[in-house]
């Protein structure tokens, strides 16, 4: 049968898991010492305990760290065979870097790692107590968010949320894309928190960490319900998704648009079909995406078209190609980033790569480097978006002259916060004078 090794199992003794007493189980062994320099015999075996801990905390601390063993026959590892993962971004599921263990697969002899069934897309109800998010970035535009979701079906293998799977106990690889969690009580916490007498409207932000309109909002309707919340509020929204299913929503968006409380941003990361299949398995095809562009601004509500990741030596040369489409598509706005890589994302990344492109995988992580400095990420605010140096400031001029030349660049578009009120039974006495 198929089993998980545990890196626990095999560490020496001096890296032992610890007992509930913050102590490695082989250290709580119990006896006297004799007495010395005249000191009182508990007092002298006191000393001694203490100092034989002392010394296996320092010893403890110094070791290095304890590696994981590697498959049976160099085979399976934290790497996921393909048939098992058909249809998904990552190509591995180690686990979460909060973890006490690291688990490998590997054959025990029986040759039965077929047999292991494919992952499938599982979604646990989750009761929060708040939904608004919020946050102090100095380079982001807005100071809170909505996300229906933790998790994302789409799968995009760059996508930087990912690592944050690690707060559930959960891999930022394959758990990412089919272990997800749904808010189904996120609309009925937003009324409660925009009812709040000392609520300050500014615009939410949706679609800023997973997707809203990935394919479980079919079923769970979470993200209409919330735009149908801040429709009856007067509250501004921006949207970020790659996804047509937000064509679904038309005549809420079409009301919000009409008292300038919306705009939608369509992430477009190439037009290349291949690698978008490769890149964003589960996500549109690019054709949809610029599809959904069109019935969005022929409905009258603004959209944008955001650029990101772009990838140096992958997508990067679609920088021009992707605006052109976009704007023949109606948009009136333009964005990008470059692409971000924290914690376990580079790891995953470098998989897929090296996976998927070995020929260019060295280029592309050499330029990624480039980019912050030398390292895989840098996440100092303002430039961990962008990237710095050349290479970025190439990426960053050739947007902004295609941008310039389609009349994209620019953030035009003000929400506005004058629409905002607290309708009559939502949580507010009516006034004796109304």
């Amino acid at each position: 049968m198929p089993t998980e090794s545990h890196a626990d199992s095999v560490l020496p003794p001096e890296a032992e898991v610890r007992s509930s007493g913050g102590l490695p189980a082989h250290g709580r062994r119990r006896g006297k010492l004799p007495a010395s320099g005249g000191a009182p015999a508990g007092t002298a075996a006191k000393a001694g305990r203490g100092a034989r801990l002392l010394g296996r905390l320092k010893a403890e601390r110094e070791a290095p760290a304890p590696t994981v063993p590697e498959a049976l026959h160099g085979e399976a590892g934290t790497g996921v065979e393909a048939e098992r993962r058909r249809g998904r971004g990552a190509t591995s599921n180690a686990a979460g870097r909060f973890e006490p263990g690291a688990r490998v697969l590997f054959d025990d002899g029986w040759q039965s790692l077929e047999d292991l069934p494919p992952f499938r897309t599982e979604v646990t109800e989750e009761r929060a107590r708040t939904v608004i998010t919020r946050n102090s970035s100095p380079d982001i535009a807005f100071d809170r968010s909505i996300n229906p979701y933790r998790g994302c079906e789409h799968g995009c293998i760059y996508c930087f949320a990912r690592p944050t799977h690690a707060y559930h106990g959960l891999s930022a690889g394959l758990d990412f894309e089919t272990r997800l969690f749904a808010k189904p009580d996120a609309p009925e916490l937003l009324v409660r928190e925009l009812s709040h007498p000392s609520y300050q409207p500014r615009i939410i932000a949706m679609g800023t960490n997973t997707d809203p309109y990935q394919p479980i909002e079919r079923r769970y309707q979470i993200t209409r319900r919330i735009l149908e919340v801040l429709a009856d509020f007067g509250h501004p929204v921006g949207i970020v998704t790659k996804s047509g299913l937000i064509a679904r929503d038309l005549d809420v968006l079409q009301g919000l648009a009409a008292r300038g409380l919306v705009k939608v941003a369509i992430s477009v990361t190439t037009l290349d079909a291949r690698l978008a299949r490769l890149m964003e398995p589960r996500a549109a095809s690019p054709q949809l995406r610029l599809a959904t562009i069109r019935r969005l601004a022929d409905a009258g509500i603004p959209t944008a078209v955001l650029a990101a990741p772009l990838i140096p030596a992958l997508n990067d040369a679609e920088i021009e190609r992707i605006l052109d489409a976009a704007k023949a598509a109606g948009a009136c706005e333009a964005g990008y980033v470059t692409l971000r890589l924290p914690l376990e994302l580079a790891d995953l990344f470098r998989e897929w790569l090296v996976a998927h492109f070995p020929d260019k995988a060295r280029h592309v992580l050499a330029l990624v480097r480039q980019l912050h400095g030398g390292k895989d990420y840098d996440s100092t605010f303002g430039k961990r978006q962008r990237g710095e140096g050349p290479y970025a400031w190439t990426i960053g001029r050739r947007f902004e002259v295609a941008a310039r030349r389609l009349g994209l660049e620019g953030r035009g578009l003000k929400l506005t916060t004058a629409h905002f009120r607290r309708p009559a039974g939502f949580g507010e006495q009516l006034s004796l004078f109304d």
